[in-house]
């Protein structure tokens, strides 16, 4: 067996050394950053409160994550679909594999919640306009479901379905730039939506992010994307 050259394992070490420095050099600057803020600091939630009805939405939550403070939500759609680029460049094959489970119970039971858990996903999606609810509680419920479709395997993707997945991953973050951008053309700015058209435009972001939240957090729990083959 050929030994490992330690060159390799000195520039392994420097690199999490980096990681390392980067690492609590950022906390270090967040927690000093958090302890030099002022005590009686103005909140915001007042105003959001107030300006709720501006953004055609009644959720409060809605509006600020959909609206008031949409570059925000945007990075985080962007930071889910980064996620799953950085798991499947380390890990090109699944870590979770597609089985038929030893029992028929588990399968039978995602049989009869999948239907269930998809209308709850969508009726999740429509009630963040106007109560709790939105594209990640959507996109959560979506998840947990695709996590129990790979541990009961009630049905093993053919190849053509794979090819959906990359659409699926980036179809959110894609329909946010999108309208993003095309709310500018009026003479606008970035994101900042129509009062008229404001709920149908977030309407639109959510029905996308849902999507691709939903596929994300399956692949994620996989591991890497699932092949007929795996066993």
């Amino acid at each position: 067996m050929a030994k490992p050259d330690r060159g390799d394992d000195v520039t392994l070490n420097r690199g999490r050394g980096l990681v390392l420095g980067l690492t609590v050099a950022l906390v270090g600057g967040l927690s000093a950053a958090l302890l030099t803020l002022p005590a009686n600091t103005p909140r915001l939630a007042e105003t959001a409160l107030s300006r709720t009805p501006e953004s055609e939405v009644l959720n409060p939550v809605t509006a600020v994550l959909l609206n008031f403070r949409g570059y925000d939500t945007l990075l985080e759609v962007a930071v889910l679909l980064l996620a799953i680029i950085a798991i499947w460049s380390m890990a090109r094959q699944a870590r979770v594999w597609i089985k038929l489970p030893d029992t028929p119970v588990l399968a039978t039971f995602v049989r009869l919640v999948l239907p269930l858990m998809v209308i709850v996903g969508g009726y999740l999606l429509w009630l963040g306009a106007d109560l709790p609810g939105g594209a990640f509680q959507g996109g959560a419920v979506l998840g947990g479901l695709g996590v129990l479709w790979v541990a009961a395997a009630v049905w093993l993707p053919p190849a053509w379905f794979r090819r959906l997945l990359r659409p699926a991953l980036v179809i959110g973050l894609l329909a946010f730039l999108l309208v993003a951008v095309a709310v500018m053309f009026p003479g606008g700015l970035l994101l900042a939506y129509p009062p008229e058209q404001a709920k149908n435009l977030i309407l639109l972001v959510e029905s996308a992010a849902v999507i691709s939240i939903g596929v994300t957090l399956t692949l994620l729990f996989i591991g890497g994307i699932p092949t007929r083959g795996d066993a």
